[in-house]
């Protein structure tokens, strides 16, 4: 009779897997692209422009995720996008200048900052590497070096099959 099998990643108490997935905000990611309140695309008339901010339905971005861009060559003055800001708070959950990328990025920077790693001290650690959702590269940079000081070892991957990156002597 063969030998019972046994799967000592999975009984291994000190192994645990991170999964940033598991920390992905939930919300509508919005690009608001100002070039099309721009003057033929590329000219930002101060009157023109405060008006379209004053008649625009700002409630649409409630619980969204905003990234203010201009698709367009356009210069657009620093005050315009803090203008923006001023209407777009109270309704998004966060605004950020730049492309959807940018916004992954800055809020998994806010997210592995204030990540609580205690559990995680002298332990050893895989970070999850396959995701279903825009996890941005930094974040992982982000995390292996908060993760570094107090970790046992950290691997990459799936426990089946990780990469083995750090190991404290």
């Amino acid at each position: 009779m063969a030998e019972e099998i046994i799967n000592r990643v999975a009984n291994n108490k000190n192994l645990i897997t991170i999964d940033l997935e598991d920390y992905y905000p939930a919300g509508d990611r919005v690009v608001f692209d100002i070039k099309d309140w721009l003057y033929e695309g590329f000219i930002l008339r101060e009157k023109e422009f405060r008006q379209q901010v004053s008649e625009h339905d700002w409630s649409q971005y409630q619980n969204a995720y905003v990234a203010l861009h201009c698709s367009s060559d356009a210069i657009i003055p620093g005050w315009a996008y803090l203008l923006l800001t001023t209407k777009l708070t109270p309704f998004a959950k966060h605004v950020v200048v730049g492309s959807l990328k940018d916004l992954e990025t800055i809020l998994f920077s806010d997210i592995v900052r204030t990540l609580d790693i205690s559990a995680y001290q002298d332990k050893l650690l895989i970070i999850k590497g396959c995701a279903n959702k825009p996890i941005p590269e930094n974040a992982y940079i982000q995390l292996i070096q908060k993760l570094q000081p107090i970790a046992k070892s950290i691997m990459y991957g799936e426990a089946c099959s990780s990469v083995p990156l750090f190991k404290r002597k």
